[in-house]
């Protein structure tokens, strides 16, 4: 690949583009470094886990074979673990002890987690406020495991959830509590909508991710031979239909109210429609905000229940509590999971009460009165909505995607940089490819009068807010967008995983780079995971610029080699899973980041993509 593919100009600065050189960063680790003290002083010295947590914070200083010790753990979990198991094998750590956004590995090293539990971690790991919910209920001698039965825990997660809803679905609620996953919610509520309207059909998104169950899957983006009707969702980058902007949300609107009118698409009348108000696994894609208006519009006049899948966009992750509110759109059904069990499993149904024809029994589940996971998630909502965390997260998530912005200026191969709130995306492209070769679509090329304005700094478009029809004409022909570099982003999230930054890939060929920083984090903890980011493309830019006139290839199923397998011993040498060493200097002015890699080795090499 050519020197222009990632490329940045020098601008004296480490990170450039707009981006702040790191400030130290406090240090997030619990106290009890070994054995097992407690954040309130008391000790679980004497517990299995703690012993297991010793034993895994030792593994760093034990070698077996002369492999730390922790290196062993990786391999059985390769040998013993299904196949289908994921993040294990893009981020060959142990995990050992964890505060905040920081996670600390089983061979020292400290990480910066902007995965959150793929949204989990509204507040980090081991927030306080958590642990000390869930202490208060295994204190207090109530039972953890009460099927639906009515308790004071519920009654207060219930309460807590009432009132962070927007008060027209509030006001005229019910909630169904299900398996403790978010795709079980998912399935619970197409089987609510089917039994409420008699009909079977759904309406669904392409780009869409809903869940691994087979309904869910069913409507998800990736779905084939199903019994759903897939919908054009509006973006801007690969506009389905070449324009993007307004007039390309206007589009898929009309397809949506076609299909629906036109006695011979092929649609029955549907049972519902499901749809994401951020997809997140689709490539972190907002919707219109004038789109979503015309989605509920559209389902109101026709007696199609909206189904918002809030999954991984509640309880403030995109700026407001619910990302439906950006919209002012009320669904009928919601569906929630991830955050509101403050990073323990809960899944809930909420829906407007005339949708209520459940008999008793039509849907049930062994594990849906999880009493630690409702405790944890009352404690999580009102933290929340008390310190007005989503409020914060709209403000530094704009900051965060204004700077990035300004950083892909100066690396073509961040192709498009979007989100809302803390939840961001940058999706990698290969510039030197062929426009719109292996592309979706076309970016906008249509304007208003004066030119039609682009992203503000929250990330919103300006013409989120309507797509009332009016006239457009094509403005200077434009290109389609580059092609989708999957391989490039998975050596991105490697380079930053060598820094000590924790981050994962989406989007429709697993291009897309995806930080889901924990509500909680810090402007200067900010600064760090952006400085980082920057320093991994960098690298990346660097190591093409090196081998110039090599394609990085597109290959969307881009799959890493087998985990642990024995390598030759100049590749094996070439590893760092230990702590590297730091000049003092260096250890003085970052003293709470994790040790950076020696920039001389190879890194986690038998984990290359």
């Amino acid at each position: 690949m050519g020197a222009a593919v990632c490329a940045r100009p020098s601008t004296g600065g480490r990170t450039g583009g707009g981006v702040a050189v790191t400030e130290p960063v406090p240090e997030e680790a619990p106290s009890g470094r070994t054995t097992g003290t407690r954040p309130d002083g008391a000790s679980d010295a004497g517990s299995p886990v703690a012993g297991a947590l010793a034993a895994g914070t030792a593994a760093a200083g034990n070698r077996t074979g002369g492999r730390p010790a922790h290196e062993g753990i990786l391999r059985r979990q390769s040998a013993r673990e299904s196949a289908a198991r994921t993040y294990a094998r893009a981020l060959p750590i142990v995990p050992v002890r964890a505060r905040g956004l920081t996670i600390e590995g089983a061979d020292g090293r400290r990480y910066l987690d902007c995965l959150s539990g793929a949204g989990t971690l509204a507040l980090g790991h081991n927030h306080p406020v958590v642990l000390e919910a869930i202490r208060k209920v295994l204190d207090s001698g109530a039972p953890l495991h009460v099927l639906d039965l009515a308790t004071p825990v519920k009654d207060a997660f219930i309460t807590e959830l009432f009132r962070t809803l927007p008060p027209g679905l509030a006001d005229h609620a019910r909630v169904q509590f299900c398996g403790p996953a978010g795709t079980d919610a998912v399935e619970a509520a197409l089987k609510l909508v089917r039994a409420a309207t008699g009909r079977t059909g759904v309406l669904a998104f392409t780009g869409a991710y809903h869940g691994m169950t087979a309904g869910s899957l069913e409507a998800s983006g990736g779905a084939f031979d199903v019994r759903v009707a897939r919908l054009p969702y509006p973006q801007d980058y690969r506009c389905p239909f070449g324009v993007g902007g307004e007039r390309g949300a206007e589009l898929a609107a009309r397809w949506t109210e076609s299909v629906l009118d036109d006695p011979k698409s092929g649609v029955r009348h549907p049972a519902g429609m499901i749809l994401e108000p951020v997809q997140g696994e689709g490539g972190v894609i907002p919707a219109p905000d004038g789109w979503m208006r015309r989605m509920r519009q559209i389902t109101a006049e026709r007696s199609i229940p909206l189904i918002a899948d809030e999954v991984q966009t509640g309880v403030g992750r995109t700026g407001a509590f619910w990302a439906v509110e950006h919209s002012g759109v009320v669904p009928d059904v919601m569906v929630l999971s991830k955050a509101i069990g403050g990073s323990l499993p809960l899944a809930v149904v909420v829906y407007r009460d005339a949708l209520d024809v459940w008999r008793p029994g039509a849907h049930a589940g062994t594990f849906r009165g999880n009493q630690l996971a409702m405790a944890a998630g009352t404690a999580t909502l009102a933290y929340v909505r008390e310190n007005h965390l989503a409020e914060r997260a709209a403000t530094l998530g704009g900051r965060m995607l204004g700077q990035l912005r300004r950083l892909a200026q100066d690396f073509p191969c961040m192709g498009d940089v979007r989100g809302r709130g803390l939840m961001i995306g940058v999706e990698m492209v290969d510039p030197e490819g062929e426009s719109g070769s292996g592309a979706i679509g076309a970016p906008q090329v249509v304007a208003q009068a004066g030119g039609e304005p682009g992203p503000s700094a929250d990330g919103v478009h300006a013409h989120d807010h309507d797509v009332t029809p009016r006239p457009t004409l094509p403005s200077a022909p434009g290109h389609a967008p580059y092609p989708a570099a999957p391989a490039l982003a998975a050596a991105v999230r490697r380079e930053c995983l060598r820094r000590g930054l924790i981050v994962e890939l989406g989007g429709r060929h697993a291009s897309v780079v995806r930080l889901l920083p924990p509500l909680t984090i810090t402007d200067e903890q900010a600064a760090a995971v952006l400085d980082r980011l920057a320093d991994a493309m960098a690298a990346v830019s660097s190591s093409h610029i090196r081998g110039a006139g090599r394609r990085v290839p597109d290959q969307p199923n881009h799959q890493p080699r087998l985990e642990h397998q024995p390598e030759p011993q100049s590749e094996r040498q070439t590893q760092s899973h230990q702590p590297q060493h730091q000049s003092q200097n260096q250890s003085q002015n970052r003293p709470s980041l994790p040790p950076e890699p020696d920039r001389r080795q190879g890194g986690h090499a038998e984990w290359a993509g």
